[in-house]
């Protein structure tokens, strides 16, 4: 059973030139983005849709998804960006205490959430080919989809980690427990790498290594689950006529989503240190209203009209 238990050191990137680094968490988004397009492309020719609004409805996706996530993220999590490090809010760097290329850091699903709801209203209200329900319940898909990737960059980037634990399955986040500056300061290496890779492997620092405990593999647990949350949605998409049922699609997509994020976080550490003491925390919070919306559009919600 301890084979389950493991050690994460990973490479988060690659390095390009001086800070920048092409990091693997972006590398998932974009895995999540294209796919996303492929399934909305493979549904616009289904259903015989014109594909001249399959780009402007991935542009309106990207856009909505990422400023939504990031908003979500200082407005939930980091509010004191906005009064520290004001412009790391809307560009991909990190100004203080030091200039660094983060890439895509710091984006809240919730907030994500909400963005993908708003830019889907202001394309339905450029593009009049499809009610609003009829993109959200095809959107979802490709949401469910994406979300798998960008929890498995959540694990590749040591984030979001779980609580410690002392079951078979542990992971021990070596990059999570030590900052860059703390692992060269006790190893007395130059770099972060060769640094966190003497605490991984080398036996004159096994104390340090020793001194980080196994924790909930807690990504991974949402990844793997939102591979059931697609399947279904995709079943439920081309096997029933339950996706006929205006609404149904997006409820049932918040229902599962959410409730498996709901419980997920009860293994999660806090990600607002100050939040610990909450009965529920601020992820469990901000879940059960889109619980609520999802249950609504799956069993009462009536289109004004059929006409889809």
């Amino acid at each position: 059973m301890l084979l389950l238990q493991f050690d994460w050191n990973p490479v988060s990137g690659i390095d390009i030139i001086g800070n920048f680094k092409l990091h693997f968490y972006s590398v998932m988004w974009i895995i999540a983005f294209l796919l996303g397009w492929y399934i909305m492309k493979w549904i616009f020719k289904r259903e015989k849709v014109n594909q001249d609004y399959l780009d402007p409805l991935f542009l309106y996706t990207v856009i909505a998804t990422l400023l939504g996530a990031r908003l979500g993220h200082v407005i939930f999590y980091q509010s004191e960006l906005i009064t520290q490090d004001f412009f790391s809010i809307f560009l991909p760097f990190r100004f203080k205490p030091e200039f660094e290329f983060t890439g895509f850091q710091g984006l809240a699903s919730h907030g994500a959430a909400i963005g993908i709801i708003i830019g889907m209203y202001l394309y339905r209200r450029k593009y009049k080919y499809k009610s609003l329900m009829w993109i959200l319940d095809r959107v979802v898909i490709t949401v469910a989809s994406g979300a798998i990737f960008i929890r498995l960059g959540n694990f590749i980037n040591s984030e979001i980690i779980g609580k410690v634990t002392n079951s078979p399955l542990g992971v021990r986040f070596i990059q999570e427990e030590y900052t860059k500056r703390e692992a060269m300061q006790l190893t007395g290496l130059q770099t972060p790498k060769e640094a966190y890779n003497a605490i991984a492997n080398n036996p004159q620092f096994q104390n340090l290594l020793d001194a980080v405990p196994y924790r909930h593999p807690a990504q991974l647990y949402e990844s793997f689950a939102y591979v059931f949350v697609f399947l279904i949605l995709w079943y439920i998409y081309t096997k029933t006529t339950k996706s006929e049922q205006t609404g149904f699609l997006f409820g049932l997509f918040l229902v599962l989503l959410w409730t498996i994020r709901f419980f997920v976080e009860f293994v999660k550490e806090a990600q607002v240190d100050e939040r610990s003491t909450w009965f529920l925390n601020t992820g469990q919070w901000l879940s059960i209203p889109f619980i609520i919306l999802g249950l609504y559009f799956m069993l009462a919600y009536k289109p004004k009209n059929t006409v889809k």
